[in-house]
């Protein structure tokens, strides 16, 4: 276990503001603010889309978890503050390669965790291949298969990196 979390440390540490450029370049990020823009015009859900490269030190000796700082940052973000409780948030840990989803109370009262945790699975599999691009727009794309069948008038899109 202490091996793990010296490798967790070691990986966090070594997350530089070039290495999350070089996975979330502008062009990659256009292209998601792109999808998210797109997505909300079939749905009234808020989607955010937000890319953190590592765990401040504190928080990663803390052993924070990934799901930890999402809710963190959700609640940060103020993605619960829409109107209909629809806001999701989709959070990427760069240094951990971990993908979290936190909806708001409106969606996640309708979506189970395992819809959500599939999403996360299958964009962790692309980042694992370095398909950063093409894993967030897969998973914006279920997201908004989700949305579409539960909310039904169009919202607005963020994307935000953290580091």
């Amino acid at each position: 276990m202490v091996a793990v979390n010296l490798k967790r440390i070691v990986r966090h540490l070594m997350m530089t503001h070039w290495r999350v450029k070089a996975a979330f370049p502008p062009r990659i990020l256009s292209a998601i603010e792109k999808a998210i823009r797109e997505s909300h015009d079939a749905h009234v859900g808020q989607v955010r889309f937000v890319v953190e490269g590592a765990l401040h030190s504190v928080a990663l000796f803390d052993g924070l978890t990934a799901r930890e700082r999402a809710i963190d940052v959700f609640s940060l973000l103020r993605v619960w503050d829409t109107e209909h409780n629809n806001g999701v948030l989709i959070y990427v840990l760069l240094a951990d390669r971990d993908v979290e989803i936190i909806a708001d109370r409106g969606i996640h009262s309708r979506v189970s965790t395992a819809e959500w945790e599939s999403i996360c699975r299958l964009m962790e599999a692309h980042f694992r291949c370095r398909e950063f691009e093409l894993g967030t727009l897969r998973g914006l794309e279920k997201v908004t298969t989700l949305l579409r069948n539960l909310c039904k008038t169009p919202a607005h899109s963020d994307v935000e990196e953290y580091y």
